[in-house]
């Protein structure tokens, strides 16, 4: 039976990893004041970030899609591991041996299975770097430096050799401890008449590493003509590669893609490297595969978005590079980013040409880029006879949807003149016509939610209009309501600065916050040992979280922790003072008003002792309230 893992070292584990840097790994994240970061979810499709994350409380909560929780809990829905794994992976980040109990861990049988996978690439990416110093990689280094790579660019890049014997690499893995099974089901070795044999054998192999470095397949190049396999082959689909959701290079490249906001895609292992040696170190490129929707997702969380972002693809001169082109312009609306297109001189590839012309001509290859959408129309344009009235308006058809759609309004405009030039219509106006229609059908449909991608979510909006929670007890939260808007205010102020709020919260009572979901996270507030214990505790808010009675009311801690708070400026004691006037306020009032109710219902017959002792709760009452209104926080 698999060993647990020691509590002690869980929560070292949580301390020593800060969420921020995690969640950098698959996202760029940009300030979002109060001292949280925000950027887009990566657990849906959104057009503006709505995915937060607060540095100090270690928590992330998305408000698009209620996704939330601490790193742990990040790691094990993004990366799809157990409870087990993720821990396992943080410890390895931050050097920290953990303690099995139950009877000891024992290397292989106590790690996840995904854990065990990544193990594998990591051990194998390893043996064949070793490899390719040997004699019989001599075939391998020749190509290398024939495509002006040396020992250092393969060491940077982590290329390796496969053995072409049968089973270099499996008998190597079985030494290090690895199964049969876990050898075919990484991809690395697969079955043969006598049992597992290698998948890669002869080849020139490059690591394929996710956005976190971690490797999870390669990518093999024949050298051999007695190879009769396929010039470059892949990993196969494994729990670890999916290729429709890797970009090779993209571990590289990262950072220098968030930084500067473009992303160059090219089309192969070599052409990554020349780009990168060339300068060009935001290059990317998909595997074995067309770019797709898998791919576009990555780029997006790194370019959050940004209308001035641009992608770059560079495709050959060929038939087949134009329409590669071509496939990437559909998906071009799935971007905010500008997208461009960059073909090669001469058919050749960015390898062939920085061997051909240097770093400078790859460089320059990147910065003659075209608009994408320019490309499209000059392609479309191209396949009628404008000498007819009918091959005119025929393309015209066809190229006026694409101008419609080009995101910058000022270009679009300009794009429409400039058709009608190509078309040679005379009368420019109608063409802008149009396509201006065309734009603005486009814009409607949206709004009626036709061809609309999913809605995008604000942190703010979030704020005021909190969505109720999956199995909450009591009505639907009237998202108008003062009342509610300012219980979560308060909440959220109890739960980011406890300093702020208390004593004074810990005195108000749980029938003060009138939704049902407010009221329940004011109690797991309460269990947690109050807001003043919080004051000074790092664990208090997860206190909070492991209080609550389901995964809803957690989910809502989180998000509460997380949201930003309603102030331009940090928040003070005077904000804090009108949080808490305001929800006592509005709690008084509601008491008000339902003795007033009693007392109509009593009515003239009423016991005198009963009706005088209303009456005089109702007195009490509105003095206070009135209190309240004019002395604000010194009457609480």
């Amino acid at each position: 039976m698999a060993g647990r893992i020691n509590d002690d070292d869980v929560k070292a584990v949580r301390d020593a990893v800060p969420i921020d840097a995690v969640v950098s790994e698959y996202l760029q994240l940009r300030n979002a004041g109060g001292g949280n970061l925000k950027g887009l979810c990566p657990f849906h499709d959104e057009k503006s970030p709505s995915f937060h994350v607060s540095t100090a409380k270690g928590l992330y909560h998305c408000f698009g899609c209620q996704e939330g929780g601490d790193t742990v809990d990040f790691i094990m829905k993004i990366d799809h591991l157990s409870f087990a794994e993720t821990i396992e992976r943080l410890a390895a980040q931050a050097g920290i041996t953990l303690r099995y109990e139950e009877g000891g861990y024992t290397p292989g049988r106590q790690q996840g299975e995904r854990t065990r996978l990544v193990e594998a690439h990591k051990a194998a990416a390893q043996f064949y770097i070793e490899q390719l110093d040997g004699p019989e990689a001599e075939i391998g280094r020749r190509f290398l430096a024939e495509r002006g790579f040396d020992q250092s660019a393969a060491q940077h890049f982590g290329v390796g050799y496969s053995p072409a014997g049968w089973d270099h690499l499996t008998r190597f893995l079985r030494g290090r401890g690895f199964s049969d099974q876990e050898l075919v089901l990484s991809g690395l070795s697969q079955e043969g008449r006598r049992g597992p044999i290698d998948r890669f054998r002869g080849r020139l192999m490059w690591p394929i590493r996710d956005i976190a470095g971690e490797v999870v397949g390669f990518g093999a190049r024949k050298l051999r003509d007695d190879d009769n396999g396929p010039k470059y082959l892949n990993t196969p689909e494994t729990p670890l590669y999916r290729k429709s959701q890797v970009l090779y290079g993209i571990d590289l490249a990262k950072k220098e893609i968030a930084k500067t906001n473009r992303a160059v895609v090219v089309e192969g292992y070599t052409d990554v490297m020349a780009c990168h040696l060339a300068g060009v170190t935001t290059a990317i490129a998909t595997c074995g595969t067309s770019f797709g929707e898998g791919h576009i997702k990555i780029l997006r969380r790194l370019l959050m978005d940004n209308a001035n972002a641009e992608v770059i693809f560079t495709f050959d001169g060929d038939a087949a590079g134009q329409k590669a082109a071509l496939r990437a312009f559909e998906d071009d609306q799935k971007f905010a980013a500008e997208t461009s297109i960059a073909i090669t001189p001469g058919g050749m590839d960015p390898c062939e040409l920085r061997l051909a012309k240097g770093d400078d001509a790859v460089a320059g290859l990147v910065e003659s880029r075209t608009p994408l959408f320019e490309f499209a129309l000059r392609h479309v344009v191209a396949r009628h006879n404008l000498d007819t009235a009918v091959g005119r308006a025929a393309a015209l058809d066809e190229a006026a949807p694409i101008v419609a759609h080009i995101k910058n309004s000022s270009i679009q405009h300009e794009s429409a003149v400039q058709l009608a030039g190509m078309l040679g219509i005379l009368d420019t106006q109608f063409v802008v016509k149009r396509v201006s229609q065309l734009a603005r059908w486009a814009r409607e449909r949206g709004r009626d939610g036709q061809d609309r991608p999913r809605t995008p979510h604000r942190a703010s909006a979030a704020a005021e209009a909190p969505p109720q929670p999956a199995g909450s007890r009591g009505p639907a939260l009237n998202l108008r309501s003062p009342a509610h808007r300012v219980e979560r205010e308060l909440l959220k102020l109890a739960l980011q600065r406890p300093d702020l709020v208390s004593p004074a919260f810990d005195a108000y009572g749980i029938d003060e916050f009138t939704a049902p979901p407010y009221a329940t996270v004011r109690q797991c507030i309460e269990d947690a040992g109050g807001a003043t214990a919080g004051a000074a505790d790092p664990g208090y808010v997860p206190r909070v979280r492991e209080a609550a009675p389901d995964d809803t009311v957690r989910a809502m801690v989180t998000e509460l922790a997380v949201e930003p708070l309603h102030t331009r400026r940090d928040p003070d004691e005077a904000y804090a003072g009108v949080q808490l006037v305001a929800v006592r306020l509005a709690a008084v009032n509601h008491r008000v008003t339902e003795i007033r109710g009693t007392l109509q219902r009593l009515g003239p017959r009423a016991d005198p002792d009963h009706l005088a002792a209303v009456q005089n709760e109702l007195w009490i009452l509105q003095q206070y309230g009135q209190s309240l209104r004019e002395r604000g926080y010194a009457a609480l």
